[in-house]
């Protein structure tokens, strides 16, 4: 769950900042190709910046969160829906929105897996399975699961009208 709040919280912010940056210095000067590299000095800012807050605010949760919490820098999901809401020319709201939803998914996942990893270390599997084995055929069982999802807006825009 801590590891899912410090995403959504870098990921929300980086979102809003990226957004300015690209609309009122990139945008303004022509400089669009810089847009990468931008979001990342962005993205790796805000992780520094966590880093020390929850180093004072939270020592026990910067403890366990421990060598992931930098990790969180080159999380490809952050970088990805930074660029997404350019990409999509979302306005500030939808952008924020969507990167909190976005969040909120992966913290879904990680508490998922968690509690089937927890789940899987109580049952008795056989050998050849344990350890990475398993760990890789829950995680395709779950992307299957979630990819499921994938098609649920049409479906509901079909309601709608």
């Amino acid at each position: 769950m801590g590891m899912g709040a410090a995403v959504a919280f870098v990921l929300t912010l980086a979102t809003i900042v990226t957004y300015l940056i690209q609309k009122f210095v990139l945008d303004a000067f022509g400089l669009e190709y810089l847009q990468t590299i931008t979001f990342i000095l962005v993205i790796a800012s805000l992780v520094q910046m966590l880093e020390i807050i929850l180093k004072k605010v939270s020592p026990a949760l910067y403890q366990a969160l421990g060598v992931f919490l930098p990790l969180i820098t080159t999380n490809c999901c952050i970088l990805g829906v930074t660029i997404l809401v350019i990409q999509n020319d979302f306005n500030l709201l939808t952008g924020v929105v969507y990167a909190f939803s976005t969040a909120l998914g992966f913290a879904l996942a990680l508490v998922l897996f968690a509690g089937l990893r927890e789940q899987m270390d109580l049952v008795n599997i056989p050998k050849g399975m344990k350890g990475t084995a398993v760990a890789l055929v829950t995680a395709g069982l779950l992307a299957m699961a979630f990819m499921g999802f994938s098609g649920v807006d049409k479906g509901l825009a079909a309601l709608v009208m």
